[in-house]
C-alpha cells in the first residue's frame, strides 16, 4: 500500500513541467512512526544552497504508523493559518537539521513548534531544537520523537528508499 500511496503522487507530480527537480525522502522516527515526502524545486535552483518554502514547487508528506497510513499532508493544502517554514540544502540535497529558525535548521511543515496545530484529521511534522516529531489531528505525537540533528537526505526519484523502522531488541 505505502508503494501504491508514493507511487500515485510520483505520477501525479510527473505531469508537471519537466524543468523541475524532484526528490523523494523519508524519516524514520521512534516507536513505528515514520514518513515519506516528495519535494520539487526549480531545476535553476539546484547548488545554489539553502532555499526555503517560498521556493518549493510541489511538497508531499505521508505519515505512517507501524506501516499504516495515519496522515498526509500536502503545500496546496495551506491556509493562513498553516504552519509551513521549510529549509532546503539543493547543493548537499538535505533539509539542513538541528532546529534553529536562524541558522536555517528549523523545519515546520504543518506542525508548529508544540507540534500540536496539524489540523483535525491533520498530518504535520516537526524538526524543532528539542526533537523531530508528528502532529497526529492536532496531537504531539511525543513518542514519535527522534534527536533534532538526525540527517534527513533526499534522494532521486529513481533510488529505492527502505522507510521501515528498527524494532529495538533490548
Amino acid at each position: 500500500m505505502r508503494r501504491t500511496i508514493l507511487t500515485a503522487i510520483a505520477l501525479a507530480l510527473a505531469a508537471l513541467p519537466a524543468h523541475a527537480a524532484r526528490f523523494q525522502f523519508c524519516w524514520i522516527g521512534n516507536a513505528g512512526y515514520t514518513m515519506e515526502g516528495i519535494i520539487e524545486v526549480p531545476q535553476r535552483l539546484l547548488n545554489t544552497g539553502i532555499i526555503t518554502e517560498q521556493d518549493v514547487t510541489a511538497f508531499f508528506i505521508q505519515g505512517y504508523h507501524d506501516g499504516v497510513p495515519i496522515g498526509s499532508w500536502n503545500m496546496r493544502q495551506r491556509t493562513t493559518e498553516t504552519t509551513w517554514t521549510l529549509f532546503f540544502d539543493t547543493t548537499n540535497l538535505e533539509f539542513p537539521m538541528g532546529g534553529h529558525f536562524l541558522e536555517q535548521s528549523y523545519q515546520a511543515w504543518n506542525a508548529n513548534g508544540e507540534v500540536n496545530d496539524c489540523g483535525i484529521g491533520g498530518f504535520g511534522f516537526n524538526g524543532g531544537n528539542w526533537a523531530q516529531d508528528v502532529c497526529i489531528d492536532n496531537v504531539w505525537i511525543a513518542a514519535s520523537s527522534i534527536d533534532p540533528d538526525t540527517p534527513l537526505p533526499v534522494f532521486g526519484m529513481g533510488t529505492e528508499m527502505s522507510c521501515q523502522s528498527v524494532v529495538p531488541l533490548s
